[in-house]
């Protein structure tokens, strides 16, 4: 059999390579920083050692790390909650104009950068921000709400980020699925409500796995957010790298945090495609 040949192959794979050495050699030069002592002091580095990776066992560490998984877990699944229905009603609405409503709502935060983004809903969440208003005009409140500065608000904040995407990946999904399947249900004396839960939801499982893992990995690295919203009182790893790095200038412990992170959000993404591994065998 001939095989195919592929004369700009080579050219168009260059760019890709050369970016993925860039990215190897800047990753060998961060793991190489995380086993070497600090220099009180100076921006030099000291020899080899593991004391890195031991100290991140200091319960104000640690805590860190729970908050982070915590905050992932949160925004992940508010952002499986929320973004169904609209992609569901993405795909299956017959009028033009609601799924042009639902696309352009949908779509617009991937437009905004994200401190702007970010900016606005500290405007939003604040003390005499939108909702503390409307709700005091209304008077069903007292006193205003704490929602900037807490976990509640950050994790509103970073469901806004990944919804988006989170709903572009499951309305893919359910655009694949065979319609044919569910009118066999109804004709079998299936209820909308069973045929959503027995059929649709299942079959569209490869969605839902992708979704999660992709909100989950996409919030474990943020920064702007809870460093704006969480106003220092919300850390995440990200937000500790850069305290430790560029506040205190102690870059091998800096490197040795986004080791661990990165390891970390490699083995949540293991187990949670591990646990899902059902939900993506019943897809179409």
């Amino acid at each position: 059999m001939k095989t195919q040949r592929r004369p700009f192959f080579g050219l168009f794979a260059t760019p890709g390579v050369l970016v993925a050495l860039l990215f190897a050699g800047a990753m060998v030069m961060v793991l190489q920083f995380s086993v070497r002592l600090q220099i009180p002091g100076s921006l030099d580095v000291g020899g080899f050692t593991f004391r890195n990776f031991t100290a991140m066992l200091h319960p104000l560490y640690a805590r860190v790390f729970l908050d982070t998984l915590w905050l992932c877990v949160l925004t992940a699944v508010f952002s499986l909650v929320l973004g169904y229905p609209l992609a569901y009603a993405l795909v299956r609405s017959r009028r033009v104009a609601v799924k042009s409503a639902i696309l352009i709502i949908t779509v617009t935060p991937l437009f905004l950068g994200e401190v702007v983004r970010t900016y606005s809903w500290v405007v939003v969440l604040g003390n005499n921000g939108f909702i503390n208003s409307l709700l005091l005009d209304f008077q069903v409140i007292a006193q205003p709400l704490r929602i900037l500065f807490t976990l509640t608000g950050v994790t509103i904040v970073l469901v806004h980020v990944t919804l988006p995407v989170v709903t572009i990946m499951l309305a893919a999904a359910i655009a694949h699925i065979d319609t044919a399947y569910e009118k066999a249900a109804e004709s079998l004396g299936a209820r909308p409500v069973r045929v959503f839960f027995t059929v649709t939801l299942p079959l569209s499982g490869p969605g839902i796995v992708a979704g999660l893992a992709t909100a989950f990995a996409w919030t474990f690295s943020a920064f702007a957010t809870p460093q704006l919203i969480g106003g220092g009182k919300v850390n995440m790893i990200s937000n500790l790298v850069y305290q430790l790095g560029f506040g205190n200038f102690n870059f091998p412990f800096a490197a040795s945090l986004s080791v661990a992170g990165l390891a970390l959000t490699f083995a949540s993404i293991a187990v949670l495609r591990l646990a899902l591994r059902p939900l993506e065998k019943v897809g179409p």
